[in-house]
């Protein structure tokens, strides 16, 4: 859609389905980010697997939209990418206000990036073969030892601690940050700044996290998207690309500088877009699944000793990390033609919301879903999504959290929480922003 009569006629359609709306406190907590922060999101996901698995959502100043928490209908429209689309409208949840800007500024568009997640088939293709190749299991080997001499000075510097440290904020954060912007070609120099974008525009709706602006006091949902953060990223990211222009390197940066995609170079805009997924998206979420899982483990020493005594188990330990923290908590897609599901009938331009998170604790495939297993199997968790924008660098932040946990724990003697940790406020991109530990080390 490019105007909001589209999203007018979209409001007026779901109207059909007000025997599948969604109470109003559930509702709400999925646009609230402190429930994400606090656990009443798992709450209303448990909820709504058993009463109202699809149904719709009325959110004061946000357009409706369905809700999608069960596993096999998260797995079966993620299947579809030509019945539901990423791009016709924000793929992130956003209100009328917020979307109305952004077409505003991006002369019809509801996108201010243009990212693989914001593309559709065939450009989706296109531009994802463009980096698709240094993300491949047979490429991401030759990166496996200058990974794991990163993963060691990660280790050596929890170490240095003293017995106690915030892993988040001095070991989780860092770590998958140094690799990816070694990939990228962004000098170390330039990582806190790289990590402070990234947690303003990911944490823009969190009290500790998100930039002051002007937007501080507006509701979350107008928040979600900070523009000066963007600008920022593209101010930054429009040298680097002019240098790598002119000087190619060995380093993703270069590859993405110089891209084309049938035949003529990729946008100003498409490349800055480019270059932020990677730098923000690249990072974040292995530090959140690396800080939940060692959470989990400070708080079930059992599950500890297991992997202590067998690391044959690190693997399962890195997907059950996954799947129990799923940083990225919800994706949105639009209905492309009249459709179904679950036996409601889905109108053409229906705006739904995917919660990854909700699938990822599904009673009918996962047994005991909120017990933290490192030998979980199978585990077919959805953190990664599904169909054509399957994660891009799934398997670097496996092989990363594999890496450090194989340096980790052969040093590691025992771990406790020596504190409160605590949860970003955000309902896009979620995860752990404190966790205060006591450990002893080998």
């Amino acid at each position: 859609m490019t105007s909001r009569q589209g999203a007018d006629d979209f409001a007026m359609s779901v109207m059909t389905a007000a025997d599948h709306r969604i109470p109003n406190d559930h509702a709400a907590n999925l646009a609230d980010p402190a429930a994400y922060a606090d656990g009443r999101i798992h709450e209303t996901y448990r909820w709504l697997r058993r009463n109202e698995p699809f149904g719709v959502a009325e959110i004061e100043g946000v357009d409706p939209f369905w809700v999608a928490v069960k596993h096999e209908d998260i797995l079966e429209i993620s299947r579809q990418n030509d019945l539901w689309h990423n791009g016709d409208r924000n793929p992130v949840l956003t209100s009328k206000i917020a979307d109305q800007k952004v077409r505003e500024m991006m002369g019809g568009s509801p996108h201010l990036l243009r990212t693989l997640i914001h593309m559709d088939a065939p450009d989706h293709l296109k531009y994802r073969a463009l980096t698709q190749a240094w993300f491949m299991p047979q490429s991401l080997k030759r990166l496996e030892d200058r990974i794991r001499v990163i993963a060691r000075a990660a280790v050596d510097k929890m170490a240095a601690k003293g017995g106690e440290c915030d892993f988040v904020n001095e070991v989780a954060l860092h770590y998958p940050l140094h690799v990816i912007m070694t990939i990228l070609g962004v000098p170390e120099s330039d990582e806190p700044r790289m990590l402070r974008l990234t947690q303003e525009l990911f944490g823009a709706t969190d009290p500790e996290l998100g930039r002051r602006s002007a937007d501080a006091d507006k509701p979350p949902q107008e928040r979600q998207m900070d523009f000066s953060v963007i600008t920022d990223f593209f101010e930054y990211f429009r040298r680097l690309s002019e240098s790598r222009r002119a000087n190619p390197t060995d380093d993703l940066a270069s590859v993405i500088a110089n891209s084309t995609v049938d035949g003529q170079p990729i946008s100003d805009l498409e490349a800055m877009s480019y270059y932020i997924i990677v730098a923000t998206a690249g990072h974040d979420t292995t530090s959140s699944s690396t800080a939940g899982a060692l959470w989990a483990l400070a708080e079930n020493p059992a599950e500890f000793r297991k992997v202590k005594a067998d690391p044959s188990l690190i693997p399962g330990l890195v997907d059950e990390s996954i799947r129990w923290t799923t940083p990225v908590k919800t994706f949105m897609r639009t209905a492309t033609a009249d459709t179904e599901v679950r036996g409601r009938a889905v109108r053409q331009g229906d705006w739904l919301m995917l919660c990854y998170a909700s699938g990822n604790r599904d009673e009918d495939v996962f047994e005991a879903p909120d017990t933290f297993r490192v030998d979980r199997s199978p585990n077919k968790h959805l953190a990664f999504g599904y169909g054509a924008h399957l994660c891009l660098g799934q398997h670097l932040a496996k092989m990363e959290m594999r890496i450090l946990w194989e340096e980790l724990f052969p040093r590691l003697k025992s771990v406790e929480i020596a504190g409160t940790p605590a949860l970003s406020e955000a309902f896009f991109v979620n995860g752990p922003k404190r966790l205060p530990i006591r450990f002893e080390m080998a």
